[in-house]
């Protein structure tokens, strides 16, 4: 795993939908329509820690209460209400509350801004590296919080974390190949950020990508920019296939 030859050949291996499940991205492609798909994409992104089946249960748990548009569910169903359907549900560290404060938030996101990507899109520069700062503002905007707040399902807007859940959501939404579904316009795949995880992190140190010990946002651009001079046009493209690789006998995404 040391060529552009290789890492072709894993992502012509691993890059197809049979390799996906158990995977939460599975839930992503029960949505034809991108306003329900980018509601059940962060809500399968942000609950995307822990043991793989585990993470499969807890998100179909979410959206199968839900029902078939997400985004109508949002949008007619109070606070009250989502306290009284998910107040008893839990994912290791995230109790009910956690996840109604995310559900709460991204209700006001679409009824302020139309849709998620358009709140996103209110902090995208065309002409970044990255998307960091596109992230850093769509938290902020999202969780309308102080930039200290943050539980186990939303990264503090200016915290050092490698934003692994919020890159992958971003992964998702914005590629579109065998694997990953699309939906969001506009944006450069260029930009994207590698989802940084302990998989990735340990494969990117064997490639020699990287030396540094902390999964950190300083690690992910450097491993981003490695795999950026491999693939300028869209550096996360092996990351599926790289990490399925990883973990195959591992049942573990973080």
């Amino acid at each position: 795993m040391n060529s552009a030859g290789t890492l072709g050949g894993l992502y012509l291996k691993y890059n197809n939908r049979r390799h996906v499940y158990p995977d939460p991205l599975q839930f992503l492609y029960d949505y034809p329509r991108i306003r329900d798909r980018e509601i059940a994409g962060l809500i399968a992104a942000c609950l995307a820690y822990g043991r793989v089946t585990q993470i499969v249960k807890s998100v179909s748990e979410v959206l199968c209460t839900m029902g078939p548009s997400p985004y109508h569910y949002l949008l007619k169903t109070g606070k009250g209400g989502l306290l009284d359907t998910f107040s008893h549900f839990r994912h290791r560290f995230t109790d009910g509350h956690q996840l109604v404060f995310l559900l709460c938030c991204m209700q006001n996101t679409i009824k302020k801004y139309g849709s998620l990507q358009a709140c996103f899109l209110t902090g995208y520069g065309k002409a970044d590296e990255n998307l960091l700062p596109s992230v850093k503002n769509f938290i902020s905007r999202l969780t309308c919080k102080p930039q200290n707040f943050c539980n186990s399902l939303l990264p503090l807007a200016g915290g050092k974390s490698a934003y692994k859940r919020f890159n992958l959501f971003l992964r998702w939404m914005v590629r579109k190949d065998k694997v990953d579904p699309g939906g969001w316009k506009g944006i450069q795949t260029s930009q994207l950020i590698i989802p940084l995880d302990t998989h990735m992190h340990k494969i990117a140190q064997k490639l020699g990508f990287t030396a540094r010990k902390q999964a950190d946002i300083i690690t992910a651009l450097e491993i981003t920019r490695a795999f950026k001079r491999i693939c300028p046009s869209d550096p996360v493209k092996f990351d599926f296939a790289l990490t399925r690789a990883g973990m195959k006998n591992s049942g573990h995404l973080i």
